[in-house]
């Protein structure tokens, strides 16, 4: 492109006579369009011929626009008047008048179709203005853009000129004419450093004082909101004249949450609080263009050290490195495709130089003033006078932004759309080349990739100690407000099936919508990681839902700098948690909890497949360390049982620990657990109460706890039973109690202990209906009670109950009588024919009473988990006199003697020992990875298909038809071994 000549002292000289014509030399039948489409007819025609054949570089530059842009040759022939006008006047002279004509429009237009109309026919002849005076050489670069953001900024301002002089007609604006209105639009970006491109949109941020001078009664918000949505009517409305400007609002604060027109004080506090390096840069460039100036100026000197921090900011540095990283995160791409090429986004393209800019500004301007200038190329020329960059890179970025930038220029008016992108169609690329000014593509490929390398290397350079991140993920920037396309092809690649919907979350972070990431330090942190972050959700079974549990996590969280920098210190740990986050929801609560609880994964005893009680009671009670008060006690036992569990899920989830080792473990640390509360309990009660002469306590788990085959949501089945010297029943200490009292109270201490919610949340749900007479009876029993209602009255289901029942903690000795009184009572002779049905009016009565009609419920649906349970302990009940071996805790271990005693038929043991291994399993699973009721049509489908394949099966289709199938052939057995027809008679059970 050749060089632009200064016209400084020339004008009055007519455009026509300035005119060059930079563009290649267009074809003969350009020019013979010139005498078809503009030389006929009248005497606008005529003295155009004359113009033209007395200017033959004008007559080029005319041919050009026929032969390369049908944008201005319908320009110029649809009003061969206006053409003319423009090229016969002096440049500045129609500039101005132009300019004046706005001006004149906001003020003199009656209604809005009139100002609409006069602001898109006064656009129409400034673009082939601003063409003209661009091709034909009369204006540089920065005088081109400067025009263009001169009449962008008369179009705003005679809009709002024109909305508020309506407001004030109809009494809502109280305001006179010339005091300010409480109200001021800034420009931002290209805009607002007045380097606005050819067919640019316009970045506008609205801003109102919540004391605006309005009528009473009149509330502000809704006020400017409507203002600005007539503002962008006026401006952005196509009708059969066109447009004004395309016009974007979401460099506002927050634009997904917030109003087109925010208030001052919620802008301010915003970015104060939340706001993030990119919008630093946004602010670089603002300036008010309209309403009340003197308003948009004090609230840009109240902003400035949210822009110009006070000292070089190295925090900024590390951020501005990850947002560097992420622009580019592929590597390796050094030639340039010129075809298809996009000058602004791609290498070395316009962005990176205004990248290599604003990152020096941002970095260094605090202490520099003469660095926070708005224009690019001046402040290049800042840069080298402070000495922070070289004289070379400064022309070298000043060379390539011109040209880029004027490239842009040509792609743009070829149809008057807002495009950076190099066509791929070999012709319209020969075409762009040309009026570009060269004569084949190849020259300018060659030129094009030239400044595209020198900016490249220069832009390296600025970063070159930023260490790599996701390198091989591609391309992912969520600065700003709109979808990178890049960014998006990138997301579907890693495996996400709504990007636009994942980059509109991360956004959100970084724009503070989630409480957890609002600090500075967290959105430094989480831009960072972000690109491994995502490359490991996308690894998961389900990418998108995993990302929306990590945005709900966010939002309940109060911070996530601790859980960010663990992720960021330990691919190990971030491949596990967006593990956790796509598989199991219910584990990843708990990290965003209590993000600490990650720290045992990352010791080497976590590929220790252990359920050792002594082994979990014992890091339990390292964990617990030594508690300061009772209350303390409380929250340290909540913070180390949820680890424990968390460690026993994070295990299960990785194929350390099988389910039913899972299940031994759950069991060992809810043990534990109690033994730990027990022990505190106690300890407080008797500092106050003193002890009960010969007094003794036990703890009994029953049900999944007594079984050891407890999930990760199970509650604790407890009966405490006591013991005393009936010589002596009151306690010694300074606050004596009956004996009955005592444990009573005891008992209720104990249970508080495990279920109440302190800061630190809750430890466990407690059932104690299972205790002798169930919620009618004392919460403890003393043994010989318990002795007399297992023997005398204890219904077949309390019988059942204690097939499941071992003692947990508490005093040894009488832990010893409980369990041989438990055998006692298992060894008792019955009545089978009777066993059975109760055993099948229980079954019966759960049925009645809770359904068994939901498949999703592997422990009640008729053929479940309960019907396996109930032949187990029929099977314990009816044999244990003549065959002890048969009194073991746990369903699989009951199944497996009764078999291998012959108590059951080799075809019945075939059905229930696998049937009971996989629907326990599958309940493991539900349990593990979903919170509540497990709906098959409601659970992720990457959850089920994991669940699927952990137990061996292809998807969660077949594993339905598969559990169906088991179902069936359980109930079946269930029948043939107990009955079939049993009636449901009323208990006073628990189900």
């Amino acid at each position: 492109m050749g060089k632009k000549q200064n016209v400084t002292g020339q004008e009055a000289t007519p455009l026509a006579a300035m005119a060059r014509c930079l563009p290649a030399p267009p074809g003969k039948p350009a020019v013979a369009r010139i005498a078809a489409d503009l030389l006929e007819g009248d005497a606008t025609s005529a003295a155009l011929g004359r113009l033209l054949d007395a200017h033959p570089q004008l007559a080029s530059l005319t041919a050009a626009f026929a032969d390369y842009s049908p944008f201005l040759w319908r320009l110029a022939t649809t009003k061969p008047e206006r053409f003319l006008a423009l090229i016969e006047g002096p440049p500045d002279a129609i500039r101005a008048r132009i300019l004046a004509d706005v001006q004149r429009a906001g003020e003199e237009a009656e209604e809005v179709a009139d100002i609409m109309r006069r602001l898109r026919r006064l656009r129409a002849e400034f673009a082939l203005f601003v063409a003209l005076c661009d091709c034909g050489g009369l204006w540089r670069l920065p005088e081109v853009t400067r025009a263009l953001s001169d009449f962008a900024d008369a179009c705003v301002a005679a809009a709002v000129a024109f909305l508020l002089r309506e407001a004030r007609q109809a009494g809502r604006l109280t305001a006179a004419d010339g005091e300010g209105p409480g109200f001021v639009v800034l420009a931002l970006g290209k805009h607002g450093a007045r380097e606005l491109n050819y067919s640019s949109d316009i970045d506008l941020v609205v801003f109102f004082d919540p004391e605006a001078p309005l009528r009473e009664g009149l509330e502000p918000a809704p006020f400017f909101v409507r203002l600005t949505q007539g503002l962008v009517k006026i401006l952005q409305e196509r009708t059969g004249d066109g447009y004004v400007f395309r016009v974007d609002l979401r460099l506002r604060p927050d634009p997904g949450s917030t109003a087109v027109a925010v208030s001052l004080p919620a802008a301010f506090s915003y970015y104060e609080s939340v706001g993030q390096n990119w919008e630093r840069a946004a602010f670089i460039k603002a300036r008010p263009v309209a309403g009340d100036i003197a308003l948009g100026e004090r609230f840009l000197a109240d902003l400035r050290p949210f822009v110009w921090r006070k000292y070089f900011d190295f925090a900024t540095i590390a951020d501005i490195h990850a947002m560097k990283r992420q622009i580019h995160a592929v590597r390796g791409h050094e030639a340039i495709a010129v075809a298809g090429h996009d000058i602004k986004l791609g290498r070395g393209g316009i962005r990176e130089i205004e990248f290599f800019v604003q990152t020096q500004q941002l970095v260094f301007g605090g202490r520099r003033p003469s660095l926070r200038g708005r224009r690019t190329l001046e402040v290049l020329d800042a840069l080298v006078e402070e000495k922070w960059i070289t004289p070379q890179a400064r022309d070298d970025m000043a060379a390539a932004y011109i040209f880029l930038r004027t490239v842009e220029h040509r792609l743009q008016m070829v149809a008057d759309e807002q495009t950076q992108r190099l066509p791929d169609d070999a012709e319209a690329l020969a075409c762009v080349a040309r009026f570009c000014g060269f004569a084949t593509v190849e020259a300018f490929g060659e030129a094009l990739t030239a400044h595209a390398r020198k900016v490249q290397g220069h832009y390296a350079m600025l970063f070159e100690e930023g260490p790599e991140l996701a390198a091989e993920a591609g391309s992912l920037v969520f600065t700003g407000t709109s979808d990178d396309p890049e960014t998006l092809e990138t997301l579907r690649r890693l495996g996400f099936s709504d990007p636009p919907r994942v980059a509109e979350t991360v956004r959100g972070w970084h724009f503070g919508r989630r409480s957890a990431v609002t600090s500075a330090r967290a959105r430094e942190v989480l831009t960072e990681l972000t690109p491994a972050l995502l490359t490991a959700l996308g690894q998961t079974a389900a990418p998108d839902a995993a990302l929306a549990a990590l945005d709900e996590a966010f939002g309940r969280m109060p911070a996530a700098v601790e859980l960010l920098s663990m992720l960021r210190s330990n691919e190990r740990l971030l491949r596990l948690f967006a593990d956790l986050l796509g598989g199991a929801p219910r584990l990843a609560e708990v990290v965003s909890a209590s993000p600490h609880v990650l720290d045992a994964v990352i010791d080497p005893t976590f590929l220790d497949p252990t359920s050792d009680e002594a082994a979990i009671e014992a890091r339990l009670r390292g964990l617990l360390g030594k508690p300061a008060s009772y209350e303390d006690f409380l929250d340290r036992l909540r913070e180390a049982v949820r680890q424990e569990n968390f460690l026993v899920g994070a295990r299960f989830l990785s194929d350390i620990l099988s389910p039913p080792r899972a299940g031994e473990a759950f069991a060992a640390v809810a043990q534990a657990a109690v033994r730990l509360s027990l022990e505190a309990a106690q300890a407080a009660f008797e500092e106050e109460h003193g002890k009960v002469a010969g007094g003794r306590a036990v703890v009994v788990g029953l049900g999944r706890l007594g079984a050891r085959e407890m999930t990760a949501a199970s509650d604790l089945d407890l009966v405490v039973i006591y013991d005393f010297d009936a010589e002596r029943r009151e306690s010694d200490g300074r606050r004596p109690l009956d004996a009955v009292v005592y444990y009573s109270r005891l008992t209720q201490r104990l249970v508080s202990a495990l279920t109440v919610p302190t800061r630190r949340g809750r430890l466990y749900e407690v059932d104690m209906r299972l205790r002798p007479s169930g919620r009618k009876g004392p919460v403890a029993t003393q043994f010989d009670g318990f002795l007399a209602y297992q023997k005398n009255e204890a219904e077949t289901w309390e019988h059942m109950a204690l097939t499941r029942a071992r003692v947990i903690a508490g005093d040894a000795s009488l832990a010893a009588d409980v369990e041989e009184a438990i055998t006692a009572v298992l060894s008792e002779a019955r009545d089978r024919e009777k066993l059975a049905t109760d055993i099948r009016e229980m079954r019966a009565l759960i049925a009645e009473e809770k359904g068994e009609d939901d498949p999703g419920d592997l422990k009640l649906a008729a053929g479940g988990l309960v019907d396996i349970e109930f032949i187990a302990q029929f099977l314990m009940l009816a044999h244990a006199a003549t065959e002890p071996a048969l009194i073991v805790p746990g369903t699989a271990h009951v199944l497996a003697r009764a078999a291998e005693k012959g108590f059951i038929a080799p075809d019945h043991a075939d059905v229930l020992r696998p049937a009971y291994d996989l629907l326990s399993n599958v309940f493991h699973w539900q349990r593990l990875t979903v919170e509540g009721r497990f709906d098959p049509n409601a659970v992720a489908p990457a959850i089920q298909k994991r669940i699927a394949t952990a137990v061996g099966l292809p998807d969660h289709k077949v594993l339905a038809r598969t559990l169906d199938d088991t179902r069936r052939q359980v109930r079946a057995t269930f029948n043939e071994l107990l009955g079939a027809g049993g009636k449901a008679k009323s208990r006073k059970a628990k189900g």
